[in-house]
């Protein structure tokens, strides 16, 4: 299916694309504040935030579900729901915001402040799996962020490599709900079928091969999505209980957050193709400086510019230097096509030491 970017853009408000993003690369640009003034605001009301709490019944979510599976090097296949046939389901699923329908008769990946893209695996989640892969960052013992999360596969890796808290938030209560969560049970059925064979590794009956000392898994796989494990054993899975889910835009989600004592801190915080609109940076930023641990790190990838949008990594740059709290670096800046970037936002104090 083609989409495409959709904005309810009011026609007094100043067009994001007027603005000369190579000025602001090369210091001449205006103050930031003075041009979020005119940038279009949501077309929708702010969505209050709300926690989504573990179902005791899974089984449903996962009813008839076809999966798909990335592998990027050394890292743990992630398995997602296939975003096709999730399409071609979409009548049959719960939707209480309408999304599902309005994204398909709009033919839309975004709809402001309605629908923020959550049902589709944007390329840059992809370009800092890569990233992830290369440093090798294993997790073990952080609390990690998924902010934006849409299908969820940051904080899926986080989950898998050792996180003792990973927290998934999206826009959209219909993309948790009936994707993200699916997203996370799937893999920890992946992470109970790892346990079973090295379980039967043990008395001799598992496909578990062991080349100077390090434990090489066989699996095979057919296309289909892991078989179903009971429901039971899923809704008091151990992975499971380290997730919190979360829905609502990013000024109620971290009010939200401050109403509990203490508040929460992430030392990881990933954020993948969330800066295309301007009007959300004050709001991001705000959330980002709240909730980052003294010492963490925010991993940013974006692409260069969002085109009919008018965000993109120079202009939300600009305004993280204006406001003086984060230094942001370069991790893999891509040449091909439409440029493509992963940079990592550090607290200029934590820097400074």
């Amino acid at each position: 299916m083609s989409f495409c970017f959709n904005f309810d853009v009011p026609t007094q408000s100043t067009n994001p694309d007027d603005v000369d993003v190579s000025k602001l690369r090369n210091g001449k640009k205006d103050n930031p504040s003075k041009y979020m003034e005119h940038v279009a605001k949501p077309a929708e009301p702010v969505k209050e935030a709300k926690e989504h709490l573990p179902l005791s019944d899974t089984h449903f979510l996962l009813r008839d579900a076809v999966t798909e599976t990335v592998t990027i090097g050394t890292l743990p296949p992630l398995h997602f729901l296939n975003e096709t046939v999730f399409e071609r389901t979409a009548s049959e699923r719960e939707d209480e915001e309408k999304i599902l329908s309005r994204t398909a008769e709009q033919r839309s990946d975004l709809i402001s402040g309605l629908y923020e893209g959550g049902l589709k695996v944007w390329e840059c989640t992809y370009d800092l799996l890569e990233r992830l892969e290369e440093a090798g960052e294993t997790f073990r013992g952080k609390a990690v962020l998924d902010l934006g999360c849409g299908a969820g596969l940051l904080g899926i890796l986080a989950l898998q490599r050792g996180a003792r808290q990973i927290h998934f938030q999206d826009y959209n209560s219909t993309v948790i709900e009936q994707l993200t969560v699916p997203n996370v049970i799937v893999n920890c059925q992946e992470d109970e079928e790892i346990d079973s064979e090295e379980d039967k590794a043990g008395s001799g009956m598992g496909k578990v091969q062991e080349e100077d000392g390090c434990k090489e898994k066989v699996k095979v796989k057919d296309g289909s999505p892991p078989p179903k494990i009971r429901a039971a054993d899923l809704s008091q899975h151990h992975s499971l209980a380290r997730c919190r889910f979360f829905s609502g835009d990013w000024s109620t989600f971290l009010a939200l957050l401050k109403k509990e004592d203490p508040l929460p801190k992430y030392n990881i915080i990933f954020t993948s193709e969330t800066i295309y609109n301007p009007a959300y940076y004050p709001a991001l930023h705000e959330t980002l400086h709240q909730l980052l641990a003294p010492g963490g790190l925010v991993y940013l990838a974006t692409k260069s510019h969002y085109f009919g949008v008018g965000g993109g990594l120079h202009l939300f740059e600009t305004f993280v230097e204006q406001r003086g709290i984060f230094s942001v670096d370069h991790l893999w800046d891509g040449e091909e096509g439409l440029q493509r970037h992963v940079a990592v936002l550090r607290s200029r104090k934590a820097k400074s030491i």
